[in-house]
């Protein structure tokens, strides 16, 4: 079950920017997972669940964005119909993966805490500014 290394290297990353933007929390992350990524999406997002308790992640939701692969002919750009010969049809080319293998944190919606508005100290004796 490779899913927990992913998601505790998901989280670490999470945190790194939550922390470097002053959040309180996260809300979400989403991720896009390619179905030949050779990760299970459902061990995935159970892996998620038991590793976001503690810290800045306690609360947050999982969201993962599913990518169909997708195989183009790498002379002509022609996108293969699913299910197909992995040849172009035109070309007579080889075909490569074009998406569909990638997990990607794609997205992370924070909690921030309003900024501080300060007040312009005054001096002792010194009229308020107008």
């Amino acid at each position: 079950m490779h899913e927990y290394s992913l998601v505790q290297n998901l989280l670490d990353q999470v945190s790194i920017h939550a922390q470097a933007q002053g959040a309180t929390a996260v809300k979400s992350v989403t991720v896009r997972l390619g179905e030949l990524a050779g990760v299970d999406p459902e061990l995935f997002a159970a892996a998620f669940d038991t590793f976001r308790v503690a810290g800045r992640c306690r609360g947050a939701q999982l969201v993962i964005s599913r990518v169909e692969a997708r195989w183009v002919c790498t002379q002509c750009g022609r996108f293969l119909e699913r299910g197909a010969v992995l040849r172009c049809p035109v070309c007579q080319l080889p075909a490569r993966l074009a998406e569909g293998d990638e997990l990607l944190l794609q997205r992370i919606e924070l909690e921030v805490p309003e900024p501080q508005i300060l007040q312009p100290a005054t001096v002792a004796g010194a009229a308020p500014a107008d």
